[in-house]
């Protein structure tokens, strides 16, 4: 297949995308049309194909629009997903295909005429970085939703930024000099969850010894982000979809509702519609929060970034760790190929760790430095420690790369789950917590 997307330039500096459609043709209704970089199908209200087929099921399957062609995937569908008569998981899609979902089929198309997509016309948005085609896009998108009051569902890997980017949409938005509170769903324990997002009254529950706000209230008139949305227990979720959809909030052990004017965002690294399907999540809180969805690309989508966000990290780094900064210094073609060939896992997160070893250790960037996060081989790190430094700064430079770097890697391991790193690391939890958020680690 031909590429789907052809780059619009003026100069160097790209500015919007022209894009092949997909078509979808179900045997009965009318045909979809789509340049949306997702679409998806299932026999829900809300889907973008929508398939009244009692084989297909709710939140069956995706189309993503990639710039080598369009590619499906099954979204754990009870029934399965055929291509060309071939059951499969993922698959990428010809310029003509017949899919079957369930035993619904459909005919697959990529229209020859082409859409053009806006991008962003600067490198950065809030404190987000990045010069691709892809971060352009997000951030021409993050642009248009920040001047909207529509609820957004952020879906991206750890380690991709989904808090700079509730942040970016908060502050380019009216409610800007209003709070900005984040809750972590995967920090907080299941028993605390209500209290921590609706408060509670004085002697509401054991230890209750005082009233306490909530998130709700806390965040009236401005943003609420709640990160990690999937892990958010079922027995709360039919509460929060209550919240959401009335304004109001209720403490626990209050007998009235307290109305709040909260913009909303959440934000996950799990897939919610398999997630509805399997039941650990309910599709009518789905829904409410997925009014705009935003995917965040991982880093393996935008390598051309490397440089730009090398630099920015750089003079970042420098600032967080009080030390007096050095002049960044391009990195040569070969740590630049090093660099763009690793998997990147962690995402910019990883990258980030990478420069703050380098910095901490020998004021450089380093790809030695890169064994602590798995992708290149072990080297004993003590070689590498600042000597340029005094001894105690050189020791708490060392000692909070060590804390970061460990707990960004056990929280990785763990998929979010704070309460697995505490019992695996065996530390006390509050105290865990305590130094993912000294270190912003999540």
């Amino acid at each position: 297949m031909s590429s789907l997307t052809e780059v619009i330039r003026t100069g160097e500096t790209p500015v919007g995308l022209r894009v092949r459609r997909a078509v979808l043709r179900p045997p009965a209704g009318e045909p979809l049309s789509s340049a949306a970089e997702r679409i998806t199908v299932g026999s829900q209200e809300g889907n973008d194909l929508v398939l009244s087929d009692a084989t297909v099921s709710r939140f069956h399957a995706e189309i993503t629009r990639e710039p080598d062609g369009y590619r499906l995937r099954d979204l754990d569908s009870t029934n399965g997903t055929r291509v060309n008569g071939v059951r499969v998981l993922e698959a990428y899609l010809g310029e003509e295909s017949t899919l079957t979902f369930g035993n619904a089929p459909v005919r697959f198309a990529v229209a020859q005429e082409q859409e053009e997509v806006p991008l962003h016309p600067e490198p950065r948005f809030g404190r987000l970085v990045g010069d691709s085609v892809a971060m352009r896009a997000l951030f021409a998108q993050l642009d248009r939703l920040a001047r909207s009051a529509a609820t957004v569902l952020v879906l991206g890997e750890s380690g991709t930024g989904k808090e700079l980017i509730a942040e970016a949409i908060h502050e380019h938005s009216t409610r800007a000099k209003k709070p900005f509170v984040v809750i972590d769903c995967g920090a907080i324990p299941p028993e605390l969850v209500e209290s921590e997002l609706f408060g509670h009254e004085r002697g509401a529950f054991t230890g209750a010894s005082q009233e306490r706000k909530g998130a709700f209230e806390a965040a009236d008139g401005g943003t609420l982000f709640l990160d990690e949305i999937g892990e958010l227990p079922l027995n709360v979720q039919p509460k929060l979809l209550r919240a959401l959809e009335r304004r109001q909030v209720k403490r626990v052990g209050a007998d009235q509702h307290r109305p709040v004017d909260v913009r909303f965002i959440a934000a996950t690294h799990r897939d919610l519609r398999r997630a509805v399907n399997q039941g650990s999540f309910r599709e009518d809180l789905f829904f409410r929060l997925a009014v705009a969805m935003v995917r965040v690309p991982p880093m393996r989508e935008r390598i051309e970034d490397l440089p730009l966000l090398l630099e920015h990290l750089w003079g970042q780094t420098f600032r967080a760790l009080g030390l007096e900064p050095l002049p960044f210094t391009s990195p040569s073609a070969e740590t630049l190929r090093h660099l763009a060939s690793l998997p990147w896992e962690g995402n910019v997160r990883e990258l980030r760790n990478f420069v703050e070893r380098s910095v901490a250790l020998s004021g450089a960037l380093d790809t030695s430095k890169l064994s602590l996060s798995g992708a290149s081989s072990r080297t004993d790190q003590t070689a590498a420690v600042r000597h340029d430094l005094p001894y105690k700064d050189a020791k708490d430079a060392w000692l909070e790369l060590f804390e970061k770097a460990y707990l960004s890697r056990r929280l990785e391991q763990a998929g979010g789950n704070v309460s697995q790193v505490a019992r695996e690391a065996d530390m006390d939890r509050a105290h865990l917590i305590k130094l993912l958020k000294k270190y912003a680690v999540r």
